[in-house]
């Protein structure tokens, strides 16, 4: 008897533990176009998220450093990369931002909207390929370099791309018909919630790899919005909190993986170390 009652409190003790793994364990399968953003604090994000595997090789020159010296030592990884033409990003998002539950669409960045890989174009219904770094905040237009740099360029519905135009980031305005949750005024656009985070790093990305070579602007995040063909896009503290709130998913996470293993040969660190945002600014 004594050794059935213990098989049986191993068993209770092994289905418990079973249970509760089950309810801890991340999901890593959600779709990106119905995927929900948790809000969470900082100091649990950025623990939880940080992606160490490139810490001993990729990032080696960086770990450690804070501040200004951070950023400079990023600067210096990052810009070693494989450029693309400006035609050669139409397949090249193809496979970044392919929906992992239909291999034939790609989904779009501020609707979350499923789309037919072929319906890239620039007419009503077709997805064009949007600078989340408006091209204009530095006027290098498409030019191979900053125009053409895929970890900031992201396949979008045309008319709400259009809607988006080359404003800066910022909090509140009115809903974009169709745009999935995002919102608009006269001087700035707001994201859906799922990617707010997503956008931000995008941005911290093009501020540190972006430093006036290449003949290029140098590319800075401020704290404002309005800021036109100044080669500045704001809103710095807005876009701190998003980093904050909408940490990287599944889908960003892979999404920069692929850049890094089949077209530019570099990385988005702040989908690495989102905590590094803070550090730099």
């Amino acid at each position: 008897m004594l050794a059935i009652r213990t098989r049986r409190r191993k068993a209770v003790v092994l289905a418990t533990a079973a249970v509760l793994a089950g309810l801890t364990a991340p999901s890593l399968t959600a779709s990106p176009a119905t995927a929900t953003t948790t809000t969470a604090t900082t100091a649990t994000t950025n623990t939880a998220t940080t992606n160490t595997d490139y810490d001993d090789t990729y990032y080696k020159d960086a770990i450690g450093k804070t501040g200004a010296s951070l950023k400079s030592s990023l600067h210096t990884i990052i810009s070693d990369q494989t450029k693309l033409s400006y035609s050669a990003v139409w397949d090249a998002l193809k496979a970044t931002d392919e929906d992992p539950d239909n291999s034939g669409n790609v989904i779009l960045l501020y609707s979350g909207v499923s789309r037919s890989k072929s319906l890239n174009g620039g007419d009503t219904g077709d997805w064009n390929r949007e600078h989340v770094w408006a091209k204009s905040h530095g006027d290098f237009g498409t030019s191979t370099g900053p125009g053409t740099d895929i970890h900031h360029l992201r396949p979008s519905d045309v008319r709400v791309n259009s809607v988006r135009g080359n404003k800066d980031f910022d909090n509140g305005g009115s809903a974009v018909s169709e745009g999935g949750g995002s919102l608009t005024d006269s001087d700035s656009f707001e994201p859906r919630d799922a990617v707010k985070g997503d956008v931000a790093r995008m941005i911290f990305y093009m501020a540190v790899r972006y430093e006036g070579g290449d003949g290029f602007a140098d590319l800075e995040v401020n704290g404002q919005v309005g800021n036109g063909s100044n080669p500045y896009i704001g809103k710095l503290s807005v876009l701190k909190a998003w980093n904050d709130e909408d940490p990287p998913d599944a889908f960003e996470e892979h999404r920069n993986q692929v850049v890094y293993d089949d077209y530019q040969h570099n990385r988005n660190p702040f989908i690495d170390h989102p905590e590094w945002v803070e550090s730099i600014w």
